[in-house]
């Protein structure tokens, strides 16, 4: 292997350390802002300068087996592949979540006019959530603690996030600790191509800290 090919593989695998990685979408849990096999890129650089907040769309780690599923170990050109970074996480052990509340938080479901609120503040979710869709069939009023993050799916009739754990180990809570990145675009199939912003509902006076 010449030097040049190891130098190139260095700087990959630091890339994807520290700069952002790609993954597959395991589910349909966020459809259709994202679909199943869409490749998207987590990106690492944000949080190294701010917090995550409130209408990112991040990749973590599993925290309280949420997936409730044996993993499958990739074989070891796939292992090979996906650690320097020519080929796209595979998903396993891993979600990707809308992030609807931050350490400190009051986040309810729902109020008179079935809009979820986050420290009273009403959100408007039409502009990722599927035309007609309710907020939450299931309701709720939790406190996130410092540190954690509570995490919802676009596609709430499908989605197994924070509200289908809040009876778990961690109360649904995401720790920040396990987020990998947020995710900022997707990259892959072609005719979907796009970026990853924070929805302007995020944005309202009063809301943000």
């Amino acid at each position: 292997m010449s030097s040049v090919t190891v130098l190139a593989l260095v700087i990959t695998v630091v890339l994807r350390l520290f700069v952002a990685e790609a993954f597959y979408v395991p589910s349909e849990s966020m459809y259709d802002t994202l679909t199943t096999n869409d490749r998207i890129l987590a990106e690492k650089i944000s949080y190294m300068h701010r917090d995550v907040d409130r209408g990112d769309i991040v990749v973590f780690k599993d925290p309280s087996n949420w997936l409730n599923e044996e993993q499958v170990e990739p074989g070891p050109f796939r292992r090979v592949g996906e650690f320097v970074g020519i080929l796209p996480r595979s998903g396993e052990g891993h979600l990707v979540k809308r992030v609807i509340g931050i350490g400190g938080d009051r986040v309810i479901c729902c109020d008179r006019a079935g809009r979820i609120t986050v420290n009273g503040i009403p959100l408007e979710e039409q502009e990722y959530l599927l035309p007609d869709a309710k907020p939450s069939m299931l309701p709720f009023n939790v406190q996130v603690p410092p540190g954690h993050l509570w995490v919802m799916g676009d596609n709430r009739a499908e989605s197994a996030d924070s509200r289908a754990h809040m009876g778990g180990p961690g109360g649904g809570f995401v720790p920040v600790e396990n987020v990998v990145g947020r995710a900022c675009c997707v990259i892959w199939p072609s005719d979907r191509m796009t970026m990853l912003r924070p929805p302007e509902t995020f944005k309202k006076p009063g809301l943000m800290k």
